[in-house]
Formats: C-alpha cells, structure tokens, sequence
C-alpha cells in the first residue's frame, strides 16, 4: 500500500474492511502469541483455544454456530450501554443554546427510548450539534465516551484522553468505509457482506435477512455519507439510534 502511494481511504471498500479486520485480528492474536513464545507452551496454547474460543480465537477459527452464538453475546454487552448513551444526551440537551435544536435533540432520544425507529431526517436534523461544543467528539464528556466505547468493542478502562483519541480513530475509519461503500453501492455486497457491514455499525444482524439489512444499511450511508470528519460524534451516536430498536420498533410517519 505504501509502495503505490495509496493511503487507507484511498483503498476500495472491500479491500478496507479486509485491512481493518486484519488489524483487530492481529491484535487479538498477540496475546496468544506471547504466551506460545516459551519452550512446550504450544501445548497450553491448544487447551486455551479449546476452553476459551470466543476470547482467543479470530472469528475465522469459529464454527457458524459460534460465530452467531458469540456474535449475540458481544451484541448483548453493547445493548447495556444504550439507555446510558441517551440518558447522556438528554443531560447534555440542556447546554444547547438553540431553543429549536434543543427540542429536536430531546424529540430524537425520546423517539428512540419509546421504542420507536427514528427517520434519517430525525437525525440530520441535530447533524449541526455533533461538530462544536457539547456534543462533538473532541467535547464529550468521559461517562459519555466510556458508555460508547463497547458499540465498538473497545474497552472502556482507560483514562479519558486515551478514549477520546481511540474512538475518534475508530469512528474516522468508519466514516472512510462509510464513504466507500457508499461509492461502491450497497447492492454490490453478498449477503455475509451486508449482515457483517451492519453489525460492525451496531446492528445485531445475525438472524436478520438481506432485504432487512439492506434497507438499515441503506438508512445508515444516508446519514453517514455526508457528514465531514468533524462531525464523526454523530457516527458514534448514530450507532445507538438506528440498532437499539431495529426491526421490531415501528418507524414514524
């Protein structure tokens, strides 16, 4: 990559999301590693990998049932964090100074605690929150960034300025991907594809079919595709208003 000149977001879809799962892969893959690394502990690696599948093994190394068994376990731990994530925007709701954006912003969390699917409008519409104080990502505060740090699988057990710098690393590669995906076409990918695009984005897509992931997917590339990379704290958020009640709550007319 580097010998073309060619940077991440210069690369097509799907050759991005096979280098950002190589990346977690690796790292998930070094302490395994380290443990191999002393005479006969190959032996204890083995007896690891069989008692503990879902911690030490890359997916690749799963069977189906596991992957959709382990898929649903880590999907559970993201729900925890939704209320707290909304619950966190209201109480930020008050240090928004426009009268009409402060009620839009408590509309959306309200929609979205009563178990309502959200339009792509609801959200664009606070779009211009998510880029300067209170809501960007470079203003969010701690408890806020510890409760979205597992819809992306990163730890929450850091101090506050290393949170801040990983998820705005991870929510800028998402938006890359977003970008490339929406150059791409949705329709382009195969159904694994599609179930795998929306639960990296927050969506428990394991049990859904192509046509419900297409349609989310769809919906989400119509609020992330625009947005500049200032405004990736709405990325973020985003992966709680369009997951939490997808497909049983009822979309607003």
């Amino acid at each position: 990559m580097g010998s073309q000149g060619l940077q991440f977001q210069d690369l097509p879809y799907r050759d991005m999301e096979k280098l950002r799962q190589f990346r977690r892969d690796f790292m998930k893959a070094i302490p395994l590693l380290l443990i191999s690394l002393p005479p006969f502990a190959n032996y204890l690696v083995f007896v690891l990998m069989y008692f503990f599948p879902r911690q030490l093994l890359i997916r690749h190394f799963w069977t189906p049932r596991q992957q959709a068994e382990f898929q649903g376990l880590y999907h559970a731990l993201r729900v925890q964090h939704h209320q707290p994530v909304l619950k966190g925007l209201e109480n930020k709701s008050r240090q928004v100074k426009d009268s009409q954006l402060q009620s839009c912003l408590k509309g959306l969390c309200a929609k979205v605690q009563s178990g309502q699917n959200p339009q792509v409008s609801d959200i664009l519409a606070v779009r211009g929150l998510f880029s300067g104080r209170p809501l960007g990502i470079r203003w969010m505060g701690v408890n806020q960034m510890r409760h979205i740090s597992p819809l992306l699988f990163l730890t929450p057990r850091l101090p506050g300025f290393l949170i801040g710098w990983r998820l705005n690393n991870h929510a800028l590669e998402l938006l890359q991907l977003d970008r490339a995906l929406s150059r791409l076409g949705a329709h382009q990918l195969s159904d694994d594809e599609l179930r795998e695009a929306c639960y990296v984005r927050g969506l428990n897509s394991t049990h859904l079919g192509a046509k419900e992931c297409h349609e989310w997917l769809t919906q989400w590339l119509q609020v992330t595709s625009s947005l500049k990379d200032s405004e990736v704290s709405l990325l973020l958020h985003n992966m709680v208003f369009l997951s939490a009640n997808y497909p049983k709550g009822p979309s607003p007319h």
